[in-house]
């Protein structure tokens, strides 16, 4: 695949990126491919594919935005884990190299839809009472599943598998498989486990305990937070994000460097 039209993204709030931006733009005209430059919060169509530059939240505010088209993103590491991310600020030059000689592979990544909202990380559910518990019901396509005593429920993807959802006790999935992974946060009891389902079924929260609101806050991939009353329903969305893989990366080797996932400790 040959890519035409080129755009990098950052926050133009962070005024430090700048100068990496200009090096990334440099560093692609050698290769004949023209680029803009556009403000990761204001965001363009029209582009095959997108530098991204930042973090990981960053990456999910473009994935959100570019679901559904054809549109390719990247993400160039500038922020701290950036476990989404493909390379690093200091190696983009030998990875802008590898692109142009279609040394990659483009994944189409499993999505969360929950009414108009998209989520290629999670969906996080808790009352709009923050600091105390509640009771949460979980129904799995009208069936119901299982009754959480906690602070809220995650619903994640493969892709989110590796951040709250990790966080929370929930299990890693690999981006391939697809499924969804049931968290509770901080359940209140010792029965409570992680649940995988299959990613064609319907997922319902609802908050079933009288004594607190029955108001919910839906948070989107932790970067916009949505009040709602009663039920909320999720499924898997019909859009997908499409990520740039080189080659020579590796999910386990990313799990491996980026959170020590299966090393022998240093007295082993």
């Amino acid at each position: 695949m040959k890519f035409k039209n080129c755009a990098v993204a950052y926050n133009f709030e962070n005024s430090e990126y700048k100068n990496i931006c200009i090096e990334l733009i440099n560093e692609l005209t050698k290769y004949c491919l023209n680029c803009d430059i556009i403000d990761i919060n204001n965001l363009k169509n029209d582009y095959d594919i997108i530098f991204v530059m930042g973090g990981d939240g960053t990456i999910l505010k473009a994935a959100r935005f570019y679901s559904g088209s054809d549109t390719v993103i990247f993400g160039i590491n500038i922020g701290r884990l950036g476990f989404l991310s493909q390379t690093s600020k200091e190696n983009f030059s030998n990875s802008v190299k590898k692109i142009v000689n279609n040394e990659y592979k483009i994944e189409k990544r499993l999505m969360l839809e929950a009414g108009n909202y998209n989520a290629l990380n999670d969906f996080v559910i808790k009352s709009k009472e923050y600091g105390r518990t509640s009771r949460f019901s979980v129904k799995i396509d009208g069936k119901q599943a299982c009754t959480y005593i906690a602070d809220g429920v995650i619903i994640s993807t493969p892709t989110g598998s590796t951040a709250y959802c990790l966080s929370a006790g929930g299990p890693v999935i690999t981006p391939n498989i697809e499924a969804f992974v049931i968290v509770p946060i901080c359940a209140h009891t010792l029965t409570a486990r992680p649940l995988v389902v299959p990613a064609d079924v319907e997922i319902s929260v609802s908050q079933i305990d009288n004594k607190t609101s029955k108001t919910c806050v839906l948070s989107v991939d932790g970067q916009g937070n949505y009040e709602f009353k009663n039920e909320i329903k999720i499924k898997k969305s019909s859009k997908r994000t499409n990520l740039l893989i080189l080659d020579d990366v590796n999910f386990y080797t990313i799990l491996q460097t980026k959170l020590n996932w299966g090393t022998t400790p240093n007295y082993c």
